[in-house]
């Protein structure tokens, strides 16, 4: 089963992945930690996303599909996986297994996202940044919820409500696919 999650950042997406990965015993791939990790390495590769995460854009497409293929060849992944916070843009669309099951689209308006954010205090959070990527996630990322749509695969969820309500919601509709 091969799960994605998109959303702004700040929506919540990552808690429901890692919950439902954590259920269903799936691997959770979150693109933002593993570009994280990549930036702290000494490459040409690792500069570049760093240079791109310090400003709030997106990182380059071949460095995004080359970071996710690199991860989604290990074992763990072989009967499937949850992915966090990939694809960004119609260019990564590209690189993307075309045997996806099911997108769930986590919806929050921006100044519940922005609020969520800041009150994580995490060093890459400031206003400007994040008001940034709200911006190259409206560009980019939103329009690419109409070709899930078509292809029948999107799931759109509030989530402006409690994690746990939220959770259910996903579980419901996991469980109705028979999936397993």
């Amino acid at each position: 089963m091969k799960l994605l999650f998109l959303g702004s950042q700040g929506s919540g997406k990552s808690t429901q992945a890692k919950l439902l990965a954590g259920k269903l015993d799936l691997p959770y791939i979150e693109m933002g930690q593993l570009f994280r990790d990549k930036s702290k390495s000494q490459s040409q590769g690792g500069a570049d996303i760093k240079r791109a995460l310090d400003v709030g854009n997106l990182v380059p497409d071949h460095l995004a599909t080359k970071t996710l293929h690199e991860r989604l060849l290990q074992p763990d992944c072989k009967r499937g996986y949850v992915l966090d916070g990939y694809p960004r843009n119609y260019a990564q669309l590209e690189g993307l297994d075309q045997d996806i099951d099911r997108v769930f689209y986590i919806k929050v308006s921006d100044q519940e996202a922005i609020r969520r954010l800041l009150a994580r205090a995490r060093t890459d959070d400031n206003l400007k940044v994040l008001t940034r990527r709200l911006e190259i996630y409206h560009k980019e990322t939103e329009p690419l919820l109409g070709y899930f749509r078509e292809r029948g695969i999107l799931e759109e969820i509030d989530g402006e409500r409690p994690v746990e309500m939220i959770a259910k919601e996903i579980s419901q509709k996991i469980a109705n696919e028979n999936y397993r």
